[in-house]
């Protein structure tokens, strides 16, 4: 009695924080991205940048707040867990349930230049945490990597082989929205790492397994809406880009920052979920390459593969 008293109704509070700071991080991620791509469209970027930076850094913003917030809080297996499980989600849940859908053509500079340079970097994240340790130098050689990848983008400037994406004008409630949305997403970002963490402690359960599964899926929801948008409307490029993009700004950028702000050890156990990161990278390579495209059955090998991961986890 004196636990139902005094635990289930604080884990019922923190459940229901914990499904309206998803909910906020999705809307102000939402809000985000289409305010800062017409904001963008309106300074002449072209829709490549958008989709592989604005679009993906946009619906990145949660895995951001949270990581960040994470980190400053020592919390080391909830910033890592949060990245490797949304990247895992990403190229796994995700991107195997919009090829379900429908089937995804991809680009020879979709796979070469930007999906190859998604592998490399994994393979260097999982170097840099050999010895279960994120240094400040490593963090800020992740961020140095990010910022020559944003050159190249901006110096060259190719278009995606596939239609122009069309934007609606910027308008001045625009640059009110954009930084609301961030504020919204910031805060979403706090609120579901409090509430995960009560939640995870309650039941038993290690801050690396919510972190790399239900906060990893809570912060992804807006890469889901996004990619499954662009697929449905035949933007091939934009969706299979957008979950590239936001995998390559959550390593450099997000667990970059948050190991530059503090330094963190992650529990060895971890080194699971970063070796099957890499493994799927390449998997999700190989499918983007054969025949050019990411097929419906390809799509449900990712799929599978992102519900064996998540079985793995909860029952390491």
């Amino acid at each position: 009695m004196i636990f139902f008293s005094a635990t289930v109704p604080n884990v019922i509070i923190n459940a229901i924080i914990l499904i309206a700071a998803i909910l906020c991080l999705w809307k102000g991620a939402d809000y985000l991205v289409d305010s800062a791509s017409r904001i963008a469209e309106k300074l002449g970027i072209s829709d490549l940048v958008i989709g592989l930076t604005v679009v993906a850094f946009g619906t990145s913003a949660p895995e951001f707040a949270v990581t960040i917030n994470a980190a400053l809080r020592k919390q080391a297996d909830i910033s890592v867990g949060n990245i490797v499980g949304s990247n895992i989600f990403n190229l796994g849940f995700i991107l195997g349930s919009v090829a379900m859908v429908r089937s995804i053509q991809t680009t020879k500079k979709l796979v070469y230049r930007d999906g190859v340079f998604m592998f490399l970097i994994t393979l260097v994240l999982l170097f840099f945490f050999r010895d279960y340790h994120l240094a400040a130098y490593e963090g800020g050689i992740l961020m140095s990597l990010l910022a020559l990848y944003m050159l190249i983008l901006f110096i060259r400037k190719e278009p995606l082989e596939e239609q122009e994406i069309p934007h609606e004008k910027a308008t001045l409630k625009d640059y009110f929205i954009l930084p609301l949305s961030v504020g919204a997403v910031v805060a979403g970002g706090h609120f579901l790492v409090e509430s995960a963490t009560f939640i995870a402690r309650t039941a038993g359960i290690s801050e690396w397994v919510i972190g790399v599964t239900i906060v990893a899926a809570g912060t992804s929801a807006p890469e889901m809406a996004t990619s499954l948008a662009a697929v449905i409307k035949g933007k091939h490029g934009m969706s299979a880009g957008n979950l590239i993009g936001s995998d390559l700004f959550n390593i450099l950028g997000v667990l970059g920052l948050a190991g530059a702000i503090n330094p963190m050890a992650i529990n060895k156990s971890a080194m699971g979920s970063l070796i099957m990161l890499s493994g799927m990278v390449m998997v999700v390579l190989l499918f983007l390459r054969t025949g050019w495209r990411l097929s419906r059955a390809e799509g449900f090998i990712l799929f599978m593969l992102g519900v064996i991961r998540w079985g793995l986890d909860f029952y390491r």
